[in-house]
């Protein structure tokens, strides 16, 4: 008995000593109450408050140096197209409203009355306006399906494997573009003069005879001279276009069989579509402007070219050779209407071609 109590008093004795482990617990009291001790860093959490609304304020100085940046950037341009552009316009439309009337006898000179849309009415009213747009509309006719055509399978040429020498072919293709409207016309004036031009001369040596000047040929004549000098401008920018192309998708249709011409009219011109749309909307807005070709054709010896044959050229008859400044401000502003119209059907048209799936 004494032996077995012996060993439960020794094992008894034994845990004490293990009394300071048990009280080494609330020891760590110290720890537990260090977490109070981060107080502090807890309370200095709310002294990070200016910090946290610096930040709004440095967002905004940022912000507010970015507009400043973009304000000084676009100002120039801003200037530049309201000096350019806006005050034409809205000077136009003021002249357009009025006209210029003699009063009594006329010893007094010309009056300038407020007429309202009266320059409006006579420009519409003038039969050389009306056929002025006919005459656009031939040469649209022409012009565009032309020029876009041509265009498109010359930079077409130019993007394939085989061709060689893109650089000359380029160069050469945009070079007639860098000369101005006005040389151009004069150079093709010598060309198409019968008793001049060694092209004549050769087309009567072959037995072709052709008045370029002839109510029949001036039509084609203009339509040769804007395309020499807008063929090349066109094709550079299909050729860019093209470039920009993925070749990978390109080499998976070659793999799979497609010749030249599928891969063109399936996969090339539906990636650049874009600027397929770009270049049809300026070369509507060119037409509608056409003035400097037809105004040097007319100074021609025999030409069918009339003093009012475009649009352009009737507003410019009308101010430099009628002194009616009213009447032409209205007549380029109809114009400029015209112009505004294509220009948004054009767009609207393409927008929802795309638009569907």
């Amino acid at each position: 008995m004494s032996g077995a109590s012996g060993p439960a008093s020794g094992n008894d004795g034994g845990r004490p000593p293990k009394a300071p482990s048990s009280q080494g617990r609330p020891a760590k009291a110290p720890s537990s109450q260090g977490r109070p001790a981060k107080a502090p860093s807890s309370q200095g959490r709310p002294a990070k408050a200016p910090s946290s609304q610096g930040r709004p304020s440095k967002a905004l100085s940022s912000r507010a140096r970015t507009r400043l940046a973009a304000g000084t950037l676009l100002t120039p341009f801003f200037a530049l197209f309201t000096v350019a552009m806006i005050v034409p316009v809205a000077y136009a439309l003021w002249l357009s409203l009025f006209t210029e009337k003699q009063s009594g006898l006329g010893f007094d000179g010309p009056r300038t009355v407020f007429d309202g849309l009266g320059n409006y009415a006579a420009a519409l009213g003038d039969q050389a306006f009306r056929e002025g747009f006919w005459v656009l509309l031939g040469y649209c006719a022409f012009y565009i399906p032309l020029m876009g055509g041509g265009a498109i399978v010359l930079a077409l040429l130019l993007d394939t494997a085989l061709a060689r020498a893109r650089r000359f072919f380029q160069l050469a293709l945009f070079l007639p573009h860098a000369i101005p409207g006005l040389i151009a016309a004069l150079i093709w004036i010598y060309l198409y003069t019968p008793q001049l031009s060694p092209v004549v001369a050769a087309m009567e040596a072959g037995g072709i005879g052709f008045d370029f000047f002839s109510s029949e040929g001036t039509l084609p004549s203009i339509v040769n001279i804007a395309l020499w000098e807008w063929l090349g401008y066109n094709v550079v920018i299909f050729y860019a276009a093209l470039q920009a192309v993925d070749r990978s998708l390109l080499e998976a249709a070659t793999v799979d069989g497609a010749g030249n011409w599928r891969i063109a009219f399936s996969i090339k011109l539906p990636l650049i579509r874009s600027s397929l749309v770009m270049v049809l909307l300026f070369t509507i807005i060119g037409s509608l402007q056409l003035f400097t070709e037809p105004l040097i054709l007319s100074r021609g010896s025999g030409s069918a070219v009339t003093s009012t044959w475009t649009p352009n050229m009737y507003a410019y008859s009308a101010a430099f050779e009628r002194n009616d400044y009213g009447l032409a401000a209205a007549a380029s502003v109809l114009i400029a209407l015209v112009a505004a119209v294509l220009s948004f059907a054009v767009t609207r048209f393409t927008n929802r071609k795309e638009a569907r799936p």
